[in-house]
């Protein structure tokens, strides 16, 4: 016979059930029927029948409670009023002409800025590129990694999506910059961005992804990108979170590198109240390099959770990763890397760190990096630190007359901007470290 424990927890699954599924009839009725997409969609929608809402009770999940958002009935995205105005402050500089406006996830015809791209390179909507469809089939939603109930959510119900395609020896030398808007409306807002980029054999690009919204309202965004980078091509790539403080953002980047590819990239998050990123990457190639920095600086009772996956699969590959979180007051960060090295995957050399700053009492880290080796001839490393603002540093640094709460800032600053340092794009680099300056 059941207990009344039993009983509650057959009620909660029995919720989540439900909520999902209203979230996949929610997704499907935004999409238009220029991006029917029939095949790709009911694959996703199969999968999810076969899925529930993520709790606490999945070990993937075990640090990040979705609970709250059982209480709310989120709405599709109806017509939005975004001007020049808004985003004005969100360009970049040297990304002039190569910009793309994404509100509420769908591409701005009006506000995105085109003219700066070589002949031959593909940046914009989806849905206005019909013929690349069928070219699409083996790429789109083809990634290892899309087996995730948010990922195939977002596939299923995406209302437009952001393509940047590159031929073959093609080097854009301007960065491409993609501006994620997200504007409050009357109910509860469920937006699905999605971008997909491709940078064929031996071509090069950096890109920027910049979500951002100042709106206390409740907000879910579930935003996927997908890139591929075939033999010998390279991607440098800056992913920026600083959503409302009403947001939960759930963000997929799944990366496929072929041979002697070359992917950077840098994910840093200060908005948002939930923010989970999970970042996988798929090393598909020998002599594969792939570098991953993220930061993350949280206060008040904001929660960041980053789940990365680095997977192995062919020799001489090169992995460096490290991760950093600043958290203050009632914060929580997670941390959960994983860097697997399959049995083929000889000659691997992994090396990869995770740094805390812990700033109050009551704010709280968790973290579990992971090295799952099955290779008997690689070179790897793992460590993770949790620590708290050093009092000999503070009164070295006020021994030299700088005040206190000047040296905390200081210190702070310096820790982070080892990550940010990373950033290419100067414009972005210097506004965020205003951000970090400005931060405590």
């Amino acid at each position: 016979m059941a207990t009344v424990s039993d009983v509650s927890v057959l009620r909660t699954a029995d919720q989540r059930d439900a909520y999902l599924k209203g979230l996949v009839q929610t997704a499907q009725a935004a999409v238009p029927e220029s991006l029917a997409l029939a095949e790709v969609r009911s694959r996703a929608a199969s999968f999810l029948n076969e899925q529930t809402f993520p709790s606490i009770r999945q070990e993937d999940w075990r640090f990040t409670d979705l609970s709250a958002m059982l209480a709310i009935d989120f709405a599709a995205a109806g017509e939005s009023s975004v001007t020049e105005a808004d985003i004005a402050e969100l360009r970049l500089s040297e990304t002039a002409g190569a910009q793309v406006v994404v509100v509420n996830g769908r591409v701005s015809r009006e506000l995105s800025q085109l003219n700066g791209l070589p002949e031959g390179a593909i940046v914009g909507s989806l849905g206005d590129r019909p013929e690349l469809h069928s070219q699409l089939a083996d790429r789109l939603a083809q990634a290892s990694g899309n087996h995730e109930v948010f990922t195939a959510l977002n596939t299923v119900g995406f209302a437009d999506a952001v393509v940047v395609w590159l031929p073959r020896n093609q080097v854009v030398e301007t960065p491409i910059q993609i501006i994620y808007v997200s504007q409050a409306q009357d109910n509860p807002l469920f937006v699905q961005p999605r971008c997909l980029v491709v940078a064929e054999s031996g071509s090069a690009l950096t890109l920027v992804e910049d979500y951002w919204g100042n709106s206390t309202a409740t907000h879910f965004t579930n935003a996927v990108t997908e890139l591929w980078l075939d033999a010998n091509a390279q991607i440098t790539h800056s992913r920026i979170e600083r959503e409302g403080a009403g947001t939960f953002h759930i963000g997929k980047t799944v990366v496929t590198q072929a041979r002697d590819s070359q992917y950077i990239g840098v994910a840093a998050g200060f908005g948002a109240k939930l923010a989970r990123h999970n970042w996988e990457i798929y090393q598909a190639g020998e002599q594969t390099t792939t570098k991953i920095y993220g930061l993350g600086a949280i206060s008040a009772t904001q929660h960041a959770d980053t789940h990365s996956l680095v997977a192995l699969s062919h020799p001489h590959g090169i992995v460096e990763q490290e991760h950093k979180a600043i958290v203050d007051g009632k914060a929580h960060s997670v941390f959960n890397g994983r860097v697997a090295v399959a049995q083929k995957a000889q000659l691997t050399n992994a090396r990869q760190l995770n740094r805390n700053l812990l700033l109050s009492d009551t704010a709280r880290v968790d973290t579990k990096p992971q090295l799952e080796i099955v290779a008997d001839n690689v070179k790897c490393a793992h460590g993770a630190t949790v620590s708290q603002l050093q009092s000999d540093e503070i009164f070295y640094l006020q021994s030299r007359g700088i005040s206190a709460p000047q040296a905390q800032r200081l210190l702070i600053y310096a820790f982070a901007m080892e990550i940010l340092d990373k950033i290419t794009v100067e414009t972005l680099r210097s506004r965020l470290a205003d951000l970090i300056s400005q931060w405590t």
